[in-house]
């Protein structure tokens, strides 16, 4: 269709609210309405169970997590059990792909250079087997990954930490790794430039980063053009 990626930084959103912006996004995608779109946002706290996950995951029970102010959210994504909050970056790529492999790849390879921006050394996969799919800074794991495809187009996408609390993860398994321990941008590498706060710098190199690897030139479009293609009818 098109060489070009919409770009769009959204403020933060709920994570339901987020998944059916995801869909009407897609149908837009599917009907070659829009070109690729990366969403990047925050949410409030939320665990999301994917599709490989077990209950066992939550050990504390459902009504214990809540009482931390923490929505349980069951999602069509790949993966296990993570946790997304305030001041983690969270991208939602809606891409048109014929190789789901080579796809999450590359997006690893993407936050992986992003992370380098910021001076950290990371990796991606440091085993085999899909759970330990996302980015690791050493032996920490720094970002997760979890998609889902539908007549080749994604939703769903990777979620970078950092300088989000911590804590939550150590209530759960995240994505299903016994003993994983996670970090941050903020841990790794400390506050970063004085002039732009922490999230905006990785939020500004996640978006190059990821049109970088996927060969698409970056265009920031705002929230009411990605609307507003996503409620027009299809021709």
């Amino acid at each position: 269709m098109t060489d070009e990626l919409w770009v769009c930084n959204l403020p933060a959103i709920e994570y339901r609210e987020s998944t059916a912006l995801q869909e009407r996004v897609r149908a837009a995608r599917q009907a070659e309405r829009i070109p690729d779109t990366l969403l990047l946002l925050e949410h409030p706290p939320v665990y999301t169970r994917g599709r490989r996950s077990d209950p066992a995951e939550l050990s504390m029970g459902e009504a214990w997590y809540r009482e931390q102010g923490i929505d349980i959210v069951d999602t069509n994504r790949g993966g296990r059990v993570t946790y997304h909050g305030p001041g983690q970056l969270v991208g939602y790529p809606i891409m048109r792909i014929d190789d789901v492999v080579a796809y999450l790849r590359t997006m690893e390879r993407a936050i992986v250079a992003a992370l380098a921006d910021a001076g950290i050394s990371a990796r991606a996969r440091p085993g085999e087997g899909p759970d330990f799919t996302g980015v690791w800074a050493a032996e920490r794991k720094i970002a997760s990954i979890g998609v889902h495809v539908a007549r080749g187009v994604t939703t769903h996408g990777f979620a970078v930490n950092v300088d989000n609390d911590l804590a939550p993860f150590g209530w759960v398994v995240p994505c299903g790794l016994t003993g994983v321990q996670m970090t941050s941008v903020l841990q790794e590498s400390g506050p970063g430039e004085d002039d732009v706060p922490l999230l905006g710098a990785v939020r500004r190199d996640m978006a190059a980063r990821f049109a970088q690897a996927f060969e698409r030139r970056p265009v920031l479009v705002d929230v009411d053009r990605v609307a507003a293609a996503a409620a027009a009818p299809a021709a």
